[in-house]
């Protein structure tokens, strides 16, 4: 759900409108990242959707995962934020550890695989295999810009 606020402080000009998702780097014991390829598109991500009004980061990541994997996860630490401007998204990333469940697909997966970083690479856009390898370096979290094509910013 987005929020409309206006800006008083410029008659006639308003807020920009933002939507904040969530999404879980989930790290197995072999060192192997869990992705998902999206229904809707096709393309290579990591499980993680809109973050609901009334639920905090770490629930709602651990809510996403398990809608779109199987896989139930305990939330570790905040890797990373990432923008895209030209859809006005704000998606905090955060490292997980699988804790329980099985992999299957759902409505908003088609498959559900554990990559390599090297695998990571070759499958997904650089806008989003970035997050998790940026989830790896353990020097975050992370701020980056991108246009959902390629990164405008980084740090």
């Amino acid at each position: 759900m987005l929020l409309h606020m206006s800006n008083s402080a410029h008659e006639g000009e308003s807020t920009p409108l933002h939507s904040v998702s969530v999404a879980g780097v989930v790290i197995g014991e072999d060192g192997r990242l869990l992705a998902i390829r999206r229904a809707d598109n096709g393309t290579w991500e990591l499980p993680g959707g809109v973050l609901e009004l009334n639920e905090t980061p770490e629930a709602g990541v651990a809510r996403e995962v398990l809608e779109e994997t199987g896989i139930h996860v305990e939330v570790d630490q905040l890797t990373g934020v990432y923008k895209n401007t030209t859809r006005g998204i704000v998606a905090l990333v955060f490292r997980c550890k699988p804790s329980g469940g099985t992999e299957r697909t759902s409505s908003e997966s088609t498959a559900v695989d554990w990559l390599t970083p090297e695998e990571v690479s070759e499958r997904m856009a650089e806008v989003f295999a970035v997050r998790l390898l940026d989830a790896l370096d353990g020097i975050g979290p992370h701020v980056r810009s991108h246009d959902g094509k390629s990164l405008t910013t980084a740090r």
